[in-house]
Parts: structure tokens; C-alpha cells; sequence
């Protein structure tokens, strides 16, 4: 299947992402962690959406795939500057990820 690896990545982001959030709400000072838990959500949901329209071989993902892709940048960056392991695992999650969709070439 063509994009197959891109949509393993995907997957596993949103997958971290969806991990990090939960985790996030157990911490101390949640409120601290708000704009994290936000884009977790948010770049989960991209990365599953993304990776189903690529799963079902859709024509129109580049716009999708750019949104993943800044989506993934934000929320790598917003992750990384927490001193946890969850978010740290999720930022570099969020950099594969961002890396595979700018890699990205239409049929």
C-alpha cells in the first residue's frame, strides 16, 4: 500500500498524543499543561483523520497533510517544554510525524 509508512507514523502519533493528554490531566498543576493537552487533542484527531484518507487512497489529503504537519510542529514544540517524560515522548512523536507528512508526495 502506498503511504503505508506514513500512515504507521500518523498513527503512532496520534496514539502518543492521545497518551500524553491523559497523562497531563494526573499532573500536579494542570493548568500549566492546558495548551499541551489541547494540541494533543487536536494533532490526535488530525493524525487519525490523515491517516483514514490516506488509508482509503483519497485525492485530497495534501491540504490535510499540511494542516498535519503544522499541527504535529506546534504541538512538538509545546510538548518539549515540559520536563516530563510523556510530553518528551510525545514531542518527538510530533517531529517524526511532522517530518514524514513534509516528506510527503502525491501520487
Amino acid at each position: 500500500m502506498r503511504n503505508a509508512e506514513l500512515i504507521k507514523i500518523l498513527y503512532e502519533c496520534a496514539a502518543e498524543c492521545n497518551k500524553c493528554a491523559g497523562a497531563c490531566l494526573d499532573e500536579q498543576d494542570v493548568k500549566v499543561m492546558v495548551k499541551s493537552i489541547r494540541l494533543d487533542f487536536i494533532c490526535a484527531t488530525t493524525c487519525t483523520a490523515t491517516a483514514q484518507a490516506l488509508s482509503v487512497n483519497s485525492e485530497d489529503v495534501k491540504g490535510l497533510i499540511y494542516f498535519c504537519w503544522e499541527i504535529c510542529k506546534k504541538c512538538a514544540n509545546e510538548c518539549a517544554k515540559h520536563e516530563v517524560q510523556h510530553c518528551n515522548d510525545c514531542a518527538e512523536a510530533c517531529k517524526k510525524c511532522a517530518e514524514a507528512c513534509g516528506k510527503y508526495e502525491p501520487w
